[in-house]
């Protein structure tokens, strides 16, 4: 495996500076450890994705950026939440879900997907580092059930890429603890995305701040509210 510490040459940096930079802008608290150990996973990532093509971004340092950075980037906001259970619904190959996961070790992290390659790549990353706060789901969001395959709801479920913001509430609602919220991160937070099912009210449209990324980002919040 390629070591994390190798010369990143993004603007002379290596990745670890790239990352660390970006955490110091989010204004976030991250040890040194937890940042070694979510560039040991990009390593993972990008290993396995040379068969299993769950990611199109290849080019290390974008992959900091588009993918640790983004993924971190929702923590400013989730962390003024009181949240202990949270659900990554089509993790895919664990955005953000493992990454929150080694930077929260004291949330209880769900990673859900319905393909099994990437439920056996979540599964290793678990296993790699050590990641007893992580649990790995097989299957349609819409099918599991609380109290069989997850054992009990969520103070917060979130999605990255996912599906329309209508759907993913749909599919995933019945998993959601009263007074908890859907967090759906999205780029362009498009008006004709924003309908939702009845009971239901986008209550935050949140512009996020990725560091070293030219690009819109938002976290929509929804909660149940019937």
């Amino acid at each position: 495996m390629t070591s994390s510490r190798q010369s990143a040459g993004h603007g002379g940096r290596d990745l670890a500076t790239l990352l660390a930079n970006g955490i110091a802008q989010l204004g976030l608290s991250i040890s040194d450890e937890q940042q070694a150990r979510l560039l040991d996973y990009q390593a993972l990532l990008a290993k396995w994705n040379a068969s299993l093509q769950m990611t199109s971004i290849r080019d290390p340092q974008q992959m900091v950026v588009k993918h640790l950075l983004d993924s971190l980037s929702i923590l400013p906001r989730l962390d003024r939440e009181p949240i202990s259970r949270i659900l990554d619904v089509g993790s895919g190959g664990g955005l953000p879900g493992v990454v929150l996961a080694i930077v929260r070790p004291d949330w209880q992290v769900t990673v859900n997907d319905i393909v099994h390659k990437k439920t056996a790549f979540l599964t290793q990353a678990r296993a790699t580092f050590k990641l007893t706060n992580l649990t790995v789901v097989t299957g349609r969001v819409e099918s599991l059930g609380v109290g069989k395959e997850v054992p009990a709801p969520f103070d917060a479920i979130v999605s990255r890429a996912f599906a329309e913001l209508r759907d993913f509430v749909t599919l995933a609602r019945h998993l959601l603890a009263p007074g908890g919220s859907f967090w759906a991160m999205k780029g362009v937070a498009a008006e004709d995305e924003l309908t939702l099912p009845d009971g239901c009210e986008l209550v935050e449209r949140l512009p996020l701040h990725v560091p070293f990324l030219d690009a819109e980002r938002h976290l929509l919040r929804v909660k149940v509210t019937a």
